[in-house]
């Protein structure tokens, strides 16, 4: 910040004059320029870097070379609400009147599961649902009983076999089939227990290989996890996106890969399927219930006459357990922005406090040579000078002629 008084500006003021008469229908700004340097001692010269554009003042526009776009990174962070990886209280409504549902029609399809015991309506946020299917209907009342029934696990099942078992050829497999001793896809079942996260949890998608159910029933606590085989990766494990739920721990806070005990339970029956895409747990509830004990095996008398709401066994046995950890992965496109500083800009500040008294003279006399800067932040504006975003430094970063700056700000979308 200089100021050109006396001759000196007298002169430069004619020098000015001259030029804008003479050339009032194409100024150039280097040319401008140039005549004010001629007046101002070498400190003080204005930079005209960037095809002539005066850079000492409050913008500076952009170099070609200086904003990165369409760069995109793979995030990966805890699944469940506040981005934490593990959910350890789980909370529901009864299994007739279930809160932020429709009554008790929902319930007989799902239970949502909440983080907090004070979730009372809607708009509370859903870490995810249970669900019970059956291919023939059994634990749901039939018309047999009832000409009002609903056939709620009939629709459950048929609902999740037609989104999750197309085939290559669009044809939608009968059964959902489990892994059985060693032959994938060996063991067909009548009915599932469903985990459905809510898509405001796993956005993208979910993340294979960090996953850790933890279940708990009469036989005791057990936790699964998928056979992806995969630590902290963003990639897929296998070729699709389907991976088989099996006993197992992922080993977190360690360089081991994750620990497979075993893909079936006693009797031979896999114990469920993982769809990291679709963010849906599969679990096969004849293996589940042999591993983990007899609370788990759903009633599936043929013609109850009332509801048996199955899906409340597998919500216990998910709060028993206490501790279930997921993650999500997402691809995030950002932009990087290269904010330079060189050494003879933003110098001086506009800040009142940098002067003193009506005739603007530096609050320190060592300004006039040697001025002196704290950057704090960074403004993005566009065209019209509106500021679209603004970046914080960590710190106050000092600026002076004989120091220069490199900042580099990233935006996420």
């Amino acid at each position: 910040m200089a100021t050109i008084t006396g001759q000196q500006g007298a002169a430069l003021t004619t020098q000015l004059a001259s030029y804008l008469t003479a050339n009032s229908t194409a100024l150039d700004t280097t040319a401008i320029t140039n005549l004010i340097n001629q007046y101002l001692a070498p400190n003080d010269k204005i930079s005209t870097l960037n095809n002539g554009i005066i850079t000492n003042g409050i913008y500076k526009r952009f170099g070609q070379f200086d904003v990165v776009s369409n760069k995109v990174e793979v995030v990966t962070e805890g699944l469940w609400s506040n981005s934490s990886g593990s959910l350890t209280t789980f909370f529901t409504g009864s299994t007739t009147s279930i809160s932020g549902q429709s009554g008790s029609a929902a319930s007989l399809y799902y239970l949502n599961v909440y983080l907090a015991s004070t979730a009372t309506s809607s708009a509370d946020p859903v870490e995810f649902a249970v669900a019970y299917g059956h291919k023939q209907g059994s634990g749901s009342v039939q018309l047999s009983t009832s000409d009002s029934a609903l056939l709620p696990t009939m629709a459950t099942y048929a609902q999740y076999r037609i989104l999750l078992n197309n085939n290559y050829e669009g044809d939608v497999d009968d059964y959902f089939t489990f892994y059985s001793a060693s032959i994938e896809d060996g063991y067909s079942s009548d009915d599932i227990y469903v985990i459905n996260l809510s898509r405001a949890r796993y956005r993208e998608q979910a993340d294979a290989g960090n996953i850790s159910l933890t279940l708990s029933g009469s036989n005791g606590v057990y936790t699964f996890i998928d056979d992806s085989g995969k630590k902290f990766s963003d990639t897929q494990g296998k070729t699709g996106t389907v991976f088989n739920i099996v006993s197992g721990s992922i080993n977190l806070g360690t360089s081991a890969a994750a620990t497979i005990k075993t893909y079936t339970a006693s009797n031979a029956a896999g114990y469920g399927k993982f769809y990291p895409n679709s963010g849906i747990i599969i679990l096969n509830p004849t293996a589940i219930a042999n591993t983990v004990g007899s609370s788990l095996t759903p009633v599936t008398t043929a013609t109850p006459t009332t509801e048996t709401y199955n899906h409340k066994l597998l919500y216990n046995a998910i709060k028993g357990g206490a501790n279930f950890q997921m993650r999500r992965t997402e691809n995030v496109s950002t932009q990087h922005f290269f904010v330079r500083a060189t050494n003879r800009e933003f110098n001086y500040s506009n800040n009142p406090t940098y002067v003193s008294g009506s005739d603007g003279t530096f609050i320190e006399s060592s300004f006039e040579t040697d001025p002196k800067t704290y950057i704090t932040s960074v403004g993005l504006y566009n065209d019209a000078n509106e500021l679209l975003a603004v970046a914080k430094t960590s710190q106050p970063i000092a600026k002076s002629f004989d120091k220069e700056v490199l900042i580099k700000v990233k935006l996420d979308f």
